[in-house]
């Protein structure tokens, strides 16, 4: 049985969740605690399977893979014969960008890392955490509003489910966290209450993982 190593709360790993109950795949989930004695990412036991100490990690057989959109790509190539990727080549390389806006823009400057690195030298305090966190999101969220003008139907891409609305419904869960009102932004808003209308994204929510607390 493939293996997913990650953690409730993760960004990354609840895209990867999605995409695992969307292709209809049995997956082991196993917890790697981010926080707890230091974060469980540093200990060995997992270095050995993620030198980046990140989740998540994805194994399948032989096979050993981080970062959420490659995997996510490789279980579509090889188990979803590319139901979560339009076959068109423009929206195709439009859910891709959409995704990357998400993925390497917005979520790597928000990550716990790089937040507990401003408390550690630059001494931000929570508040400070805090406001770090919505500008980043609100600035991506204003951009992604405006190109899903031009794109969106029911989903970020046309009517059609895609990586992009992966990518997108994880990220606006951390909006909400950090209190961010989706009132400026209503395509975002409409695609992700769609979304969590399925019952792949329902079960794949952070609060509806056994490692929640």
């Amino acid at each position: 049985m493939i293996k997913l190593y990650g953690y409730w709360r993760s960004t990354a790993a609840y895209r990867v969740r999605i995409a695992l109950n969307m292709l209809g795949i049995e997956y082991q989930a196993l917890s790697v605690h981010l926080v707890k004695d230091g974060g469980e990412q540093h200990h060995e036991a997992y270095d050995t399977i993620n030198p980046t100490h990140l989740v998540p990690t994805l194994i399948d057989g032989a096979v050993e893979l981080s970062q959420s959109l490659a995997i996510i790509e490789y279980l579509d190539e090889r188990y979803g014969e590319n139901t979560l990727l339009p076959t068109d080549a423009v929206e195709r390389a439009i859910a891709r960008g959409l995704s990357q806006d998400i993925a390497c823009d917005i979520h790597p400057i928000n990550n716990l890392r790089v937040v507990q690195h401003l408390a550690d030298v630059a001494s931000f305090e929570q508040t400070a955490k805090a406001a770090w966190m919505v500008h980043w999101i609100e600035l991506g969220f204003t951009a992604i509003e405006r190109k899903l003008a031009l794109t969106s139907g029911d989903f970020c891409v046309g009517d059609r489910l895609s990586i992009a609305d992966i990518c997108l419904v994880a990220q606006v869960y951390n909006a909400k966290r950090f209190g961010i009102s989706l009132e400026p932004f209503p395509a975002i808003n409409k695609i992700d209450s769609h979304c969590l209308s399925l019952d792949a994204f329902r079960l794949a929510a952070p609060e509806q993982q056994a490692d929640a607390n």
